[in-house]
Order: C-alpha cells, then sequence, then structure tokens
C-alpha cells in the first residue's frame, strides 16, 4: 500500500485526485499507477484501470489470475468491474468512498448475480493517511 500512496501523492502534487494503485503477484510489483483523468482528458484513467492495463500487457494476458491489487480509495464501479474482469485474487483498499465507492458502498459490484468473479477484498490498509491526502487534496481547492 505504501507504493500506492506514494503514486497517489506524485498524482496530487500534477493536479490529479490522488489515487493510487499497485498489482503484485507472487511478491513482483507489476504496475504501480496513479489516476490521470485530466491530462490528457481521460474519464477512463483511473489508478486501477491504468495498472491493470500495464500488468495484462507484461503478463500478454487479460487475466489477472493470482494477482493482487492495493487501491488507496475504494473502486469505483468502472475500477471494480474491471477488477472483476481480469479475475484479480485480493483487493485491498485503504480509505472508504461513500460517495463513489462501489465495492462496500453503492453498487456492491460484487455482490451482484451478473458478477462473474468476486476477490477476497480487504479494507482499511492505510485508510488514514489515504483520507488525509484527499481531504487535503480537495481542501486545497476549495
Amino acid at each position: 500500500m505504501k507504493l500506492a500512496l506514494d503514486a497517489a501523492k506524485r498524482a496530487a502534487l500534477v493536479g490529479e485526485v490522488p489515487v493510487g494503485a499497485v498489482i503484485v503477484r507472487d511478491g513482483e510489483v507489476l504496475s504501480i499507477g496513479a489516476n490521470c483523468t485530466r491530462n490528457p482528458p481521460d474519464p477512463s484513467g483511473h489508478a486501477e484501470i491504468r495498472v491493470i492495463r500495464e500488468a495484462a500487457q507484461k503478463l500478454k494476458s487479460e487475466r489477472l489470475i493470482g494477482c493482487d491489487i492495493y487501491v488507496t480509495l475504494e473502486p469505483c464501479a468502472m475500477c471494480a468491474g474491471a477488477i472483476s474482469h481480469a479475475r484479480i485474487s485480493r483487493l485491498y483498499y485503504a480509505a472508504s468512498d461513500t460517495k463513489g465507492g462501489a465495492v462496500a458502498s453503492g453498487a456492491r459490484v460484487f455482490d451482484q448475480p451478473q458478477c462473474m468473479h468476486k476477490p477476497e477484498v480487504y479494507s482499511g490498509l492505510g485508510a488514514s493517511e489515504s483520507e488525509l491526502l484527499l481531504k487535503d487534496f480537495f481542501k486545497a481547492r476549495r
């Protein structure tokens, strides 16, 4: 989670919402990334989507079986769907997101009968640091 938090901090420095993600398999870091939705404009440029794409290219497979993803914020519906489609084994996320999250909040994507794969989910790891990073980011913009 430390690598994901570091990526989130780098995103904040360039004006992106500070969310970072990391994909790991068998102790090897496959990809590290952060939100990049503003420059270039890309509504799908969430940290999770970016690291899933990079890991899939490295593994030359659309299935990331045996991989873990660490994210600094509870994934939205788009990202939770991508995690499911990629068959990621475990999801670790730091802060909950009652507005846009879709794992334990909102749509609860993994609990839907249409969900083809449900990863193991662990929350709270690094939550206070992630929450503070997000609060400070948005406070500076208001």
